[in-house]
């Protein structure tokens, strides 16, 4: 019915399917949620800091947003991992796709951030001024919550474009799902059909992840008034 190398790549997608999947779920996967968290820790400081009035921090959250944002993320991860050993810093592929991952999501997250808490009008912080609370207690309490409701739809896009930027790190020698395939392709020899086993897992990641932010787009909502 069908002819020996058809057989022959049906065969290799089998039996690749299940290391490719284990990469993504391993090391793909945990690799985005940890830059991630990190990443909007980063990005929580770096608009506070763009919106204290404070100087100094606003220029120095500028800086880092404006270096960010203007290079390239695979260049950043190459400074990393590939650069700073000149300088006598040598960081492992784990923790170097960490940190450029999660310095390249609070750049960008910070703006989203920032945008978010500046949409809340200014009488909600001196109605809380008003009745004694302080800086802190206002943005926990009331400014937050509101600026996490209207950034979920934004961010969650970044997670997922997060998730598929995570091939980049197979360029500093990081074992993930990409890297993966491509050691198989190696192999093999048949990069046409592996490429696309492995760009079906992300859409199958991906699609996931998709699923569960309309998911919780919709359970905030109800707590939106309308």
């Amino acid at each position: 019915m069908f002819d020996d190398r058809t057989v022959r790549i049906i065969h290799i997608l089998q039996d690749s399917f299940l290391p490719l999947l284990k990469a993504g779920i391993t090391v793909t996967v945990p690799l985005a949620i940890i830059s991630f968290i990190l990443g909007l820790l980063l990005a929580l400081a770096t608009a506070l800091a763009r919106i204290s009035g404070v100087k100094v921090l606003e220029g120095i959250a500028r800086f880092y947003v404006w270096i960010i944002r203007g290079t390239p993320l695979l260049v950043q991860l190459f400074i990393i991992f590939y650069g700073l050993p000149a300088a006598g810093i040598i960081i492992d592929a784990w923790p170097g796709a960490i940190i450029g991952f999660s310095l390249n999501v609070g750049a960008y997250a910070s703006e989203t951030i920032r945008a978010a808490i500046l949409s809340i009008p200014k009488g909600q912080w001196e109605a809380a001024y008003s009745v004694g609370m302080s800086y802190t207690q206002v943005l926990r309490r009331i400014i937050l919550p509101q600026a996490a409701r209207v950034s979920v739809p934004p961010l969650a896009n970044s997670f997922i474009s997060l998730v598929k930027d995570t091939s980049l790190a197979a360029a500093i020698t990081l074992t993930e799902m990409f890297q993966v395939g491509q050691r198989i392709t190696a192999a093999t020899y048949e990069p046409l059909w592996l490429y696309i086993e492995v760009a079906f897992i992300y859409l199958m990641f991906c699609t996931v992840l998709s699923r569960l932010q309309n998911y919780l787009e919709a359970k905030l909502g109800r707590y939106v008034i309308k």
